[in-house]
């Protein structure tokens, strides 16, 4: 899946430096009742690149909160989160776009703008931004490799569920990540349309290197992962990597 890259958006760590760094990390929301919920606690995490990590836990267990964490879609209440050597911990601004362009992201839900056809919503993360790239020609490409070719132009409601998660797979690599983050990618979906999107993600890691960390309840999917993580009331319990 070669593709054009803007070094300057997506730095590599090197050898010794883990693409993903997580020191001390809590995060605690409030419930109506004012009870706190710890989502994350004093969590320690260290990831290499290409690696492929799974994330298990029962609802609640702190998964999606440690994922939008690193991304940066959320912030902790205190601890340090690094991603390829670069601290992440309350960034603003411009320092966080540039973050977040550095990250693709996958979800349960997939996210697609509903007006917008296959292509337009792989390109909208580029639309702030100038590259030095046909953003059209890139859209095409990655919608090719993930199996949409001639489904360009088709709106989300004409597309099945499995259609529309690849979309959003072509979507999270359009500024060419070094990280992916997935949030349960295959839980609206059949066994086997999961499986092909696993597939497709874990293709990523082997032409790209680009490192996966996956939220899931499936314990079949962890399985194919090379490292597992069990969380649990905000906590990691077990670790198949340390």
């Amino acid at each position: 899946m070669a593709s054009p890259v803007d070094e300057s958006n997506s730095p590599r760590p090197g050898n010794d430096q883990p693409m993903v760094r997580v020191t001390g990390l809590s995060k605690s929301y409030r419930t109506e009742a004012s009870e706190p919920i710890h989502a994350c606690r004093d969590i320690d995490f260290e990831m290499d690149g290409g690696e492929i990590v799974a994330v298990m836990g029962p609802s609640g267990s702190g998964k999606s909160t440690l994922l939008h964490l690193i991304g940066a879609l959320d912030t902790p209440d205190s601890g340090t989160i690094e991603v390829a050597g670069e601290s992440v911990t309350g960034v603003k601004g411009r320092r966080l776009a540039e973050h977040r362009r550095r990250i693709g992201f996958v979800f349960q839900r997939f996210h697609l703008l509903p007006t917008l056809t296959a292509a337009d919503n792989v390109i909208a993360p580029l639309l702030p931004y100038k590259v030095g790239f046909d953003k059209r020609a890139k859209a095409k490409q990655l919608l090719g490799a993930v199996g949409l070719t001639g489904r360009e132009d088709s709106l989300p409601s004409k597309l099945s569920g499995g259609q529309q998660q690849r979309v959003a797979i072509a979507r999270a690599l359009v500024n060419d990540p070094m990280l992916v983050l997935a949030d349960e990618p295959t839980g609206n979906l059949d066994s086997q349309t999961g499986n092909e999107i696993i597939d497709l993600l874990f293709g990523l890691r082997d032409r790209l290197g680009t490192s996966l960390m996956i939220a899931t309840h499936d314990a079949g999917l962890a399985a194919r992962c090379g490292r597992v993580v069990q969380v649990r009331d905000g906590r990691i319990t077990e670790d198949t990597g340390a």
